[in-house]
């Protein structure tokens, strides 16, 4: 792990206490509804969700499936465990995105909710979820990212520094070029406005 990335985890480490309340906002944007989405989206039992942290979506899974839950910030992952309990379905391990653990193609839908404002590279976390998502899988996304209207934008440029140096959010990403960057093809994109143009959900194919 880089100096960055473990800045990053230190910052979310430090915050692991109070993390849910500082998502209330994101959570106003995003409702249930978006949530609960994203686990009518899966495909096939094996399901990875990429930066778990305290566990928000964990208790929405359904018993069949065969669930892994990976974060960096092992406080978060504690308080992950505190809420799973001993569901045997969910197995929660401390990884980065950025250079997952597992074998290529392993998993036939991967999952994310507002993780990549915090992943330190962004386009190498998607490579990543792009090589362990099985070929043809499924990768779906909640996120929120830079705003293309101007003002906003910009606006979010100058902002920026206050979530980062906070807990480590960048709020201004480019997440459908970094997506690109990373090898997705745009027709395999399908974006969804949840809220304004600052919250998508992110369906794609995995056309490897």
């Amino acid at each position: 792990m880089n100096d960055n990335s473990e800045k990053i985890k230190k910052r979310y480490n430090r915050v692991s206490r109070v993390y849910d309340f500082l998502e209330k906002p994101m959570e106003m944007m995003t409702s249930d509804k978006w949530r609960d989405r994203l686990i009518e989206e899966i495909e096939g039992q094996k399901v990875l969700e990429v930066g778990v942290g305290t566990g928000k979506n964990l208790l929405n899974y359904p018993d069949t499936l065969d669930i892994t839950g990976i974060d960096f910030s092992e406080n978060m992952l504690e308080k992950a465990k505190e809420k799973i309990g001993h569901k045997e379905n969910i197995k929660l391990i401390e990884m980065d995105a950025q250079k997952m653990d597992f074998e290529d193609n392993t998993f036939d839908t991967v999952l994310t909710s507002c993780v990549f404002c915090s992943v330190p590279d962004p386009v190498e976390g998607f490579k990543e979820v792009r090589r362990v998502c099985k070929e043809d899988g499924k990768i779906v996304m909640l996120e929120h990212m830079r705003s293309n209207k101007k003002v906003i934008g910009k606006f979010m440029d100058i902002v920026n520094f206050i979530p980062l140096n906070i807990w480590g959010a960048n709020i201004n990403r480019k997440t459908i070029k970094n997506l690109k960057k990373a090898g997705f093809k745009e027709e395999d994109i399908k974006a969804e406005k949840v809220w304004s143009d600052i919250v998508k959900f992110i369906v794609i194919r995995n056309k490897k």
